[in-house]
């Protein structure tokens, strides 16, 4: 059994670009702004995708963002139906992705264990 379904992930890199616009032109709520879809996972059935977002720092809290988003879901998903005309539109679900933010945390750590090391030789 294949690990990847193509059309799986056709699906997902076009829900990824319709909603990348549709967040950031339509969406309406204060609490949603500067994010940015960084991936999304479409089950194999296509009825349910996982949407990773970035969050960024002056934003409001990740947890407001996400209820925003949530909140907005149904919008979203009734607009990507219009767009991508699916026999099935996908369900959104929306979750916060760290990746960046867990990356500037690293390199932050490696940058004082490297000042540190320079100032004990």
């Amino acid at each position: 059994m294949p690990n990847e379904f193509p059309r799986s992930r056709r699906v997902a890199e076009q829900i990824k670009r319709e909603l990348s616009v549709l967040i950031s032109a339509e969406v309406k709520d204060p609490r949603v702004r500067l994010v940015t879809v960084t991936d999304v996972e479409v089950s194999r059935d296509l009825a349910h995708a996982k949407v990773f977002v970035g969050i960024l720092e002056m934003a409001a809290e990740p947890a407001e963002v996400l209820a925003g988003l949530n909140k907005a879901a149904g919008f979203l998903r009734a607009r990507l139906g219009r767009e991508l005309r699916l026999r099935v539109t996908p369900e959104l679900r929306f979750i916060e992705d760290t990746t960046e933010r867990d990356a500037q945390h690293l390199s932050s750590l490696i940058d004082e264990a490297v000042e540190e090391d320079r100032r004990r030789h």
